[in-house]
């Protein structure tokens, strides 16, 4: 299994100029390292680099420091060229980052180029984005971990009766089995809650910021029972709406019953997750989504967020 471990972890307030070592770093999900002028809300949230390819500009004569190209995190004893654009790997106990970009574009010369004729960031760098956050520091182990291999799927029954276990779910279940197969997915969790919306948002807040889910389905609780509480905690969580599979899941629950148009079920993305309101009853949930499945690989691709022409 590919394995390492952190070397060093830089920094700088500034773009443009070198990074400077620091004993730990708290690592923010969607945005990078915390004070590093190149975190924010894009794919390059975390630069890597080898501390293999570092030694062999050394070998040139070079006095250099960690974070001398602008590195974020060196690494030791972990092959970054052996890991596809999109994979996922841990570092340390909690981070989890996704390869984004080998390589970049170098506008302007640094001062490591002007002192050697060349610059191993353009070709040796890897760029990363946070998709789960944490601390990190030095010594801390790198390793691909096949749990984030494959997509990750998280389904929730909302029922107050299945919660106190006077009521078996069907639709849990069942909506797991037509996602896993299709989706190549892996379902990390399925349980029923109760409609209550605080324990309802802190539970999609969990399998979207630490259990790194690529989606989260919801079935029940989208009507208009003063218990129906999901779109209301589907709305607090989420930061853009998918309107348009919302409007597809209540077109196709009318072909059905008219009834549908009394679905409130909201479809969007918190981060990268997308978050899916399906109804309650097992047949409703066949039919839902069964309009939404075939669109859905797509959906997840894009809602990823990843760079189509990154490429080596």
């Amino acid at each position: 299994m590919n394995s390492g471990v952190v070397e060093a972890i830089c920094v700088s307030e500034r773009k443009g100029v070198k990074k400077q070592a620091v004993p730990a770093a708290r690592i923010q999900r969607g945005h990078g390292i915390v004070g590093d002028a190149h975190a924010g809300t894009w794919h390059r949230q975390v630069s890597l680099l080898e501390a293999e390819k570092i030694e062999r500009m050394r070998g040139k004569g070079l006095d250099l420091k960690h974070g001398d190209f602008g590195e974020n995190i060196v690494v030791r004893g972990f092959d970054l060229f052996a890991l596809a654009i999109g994979r996922r790997f841990r570092v340390g106990e909690d981070v989890v980052l996704q390869v984004t970009q080998y390589g970049k574009e170098c506008h302007t010369r640094c001062a490591i180029y002007h002192q050697t004729g060349d610059c191993i960031m353009p070709t040796d760098g890897v760029f990363a984005r946070v998709v789960r956050g944490g601390e990190l520091k030095p010594g801390d182990r790198l390793f691909v971990d096949p749990a984030f291999d494959r997509l990750r799927i998280g389904v929730l029954t909302l029922s107050d009766r299945g919660a106190r276990g006077e009521r078996e779910d069907v639709s849990g279940p069942l909506l797991a089995r037509l996602l896993a197969e299709p989706l190549k997915a892996d379902i990390v969790e399925a349980v029923v809650l109760p409609d209550e919306r605080a324990e309802l948002e802190a539970r999609l807040i969990e399998l979207c910021d630490v259990k790194v889910c690529d989606l989260v389905v919801t079935t029940g609780g989208t009507g208009l029972s003063p218990r129906d509480v999901t779109p209301e905690a589907t709305l607090a969580v989420i930061d853009r709406q998918a309107p348009g599979m919302a409007e597809a899941v209540r077109a196709e629950g009318m072909k059905h019953t008219p009834r549908a148009m009394l679905s409130r079920a909201v479809c969007g993305l918190r981060g990268q997750t997308l978050i899916v309101n399906l109804s309650g009853s097992p047949k409703a949930v066949e039919q839902q989504l069964g309009a939404l499945l075939p669109v859905l690989p797509h959906a997840l691709e894009t809602a990823s967020g990843l760079p189509q022409d990154c490429g080596r």
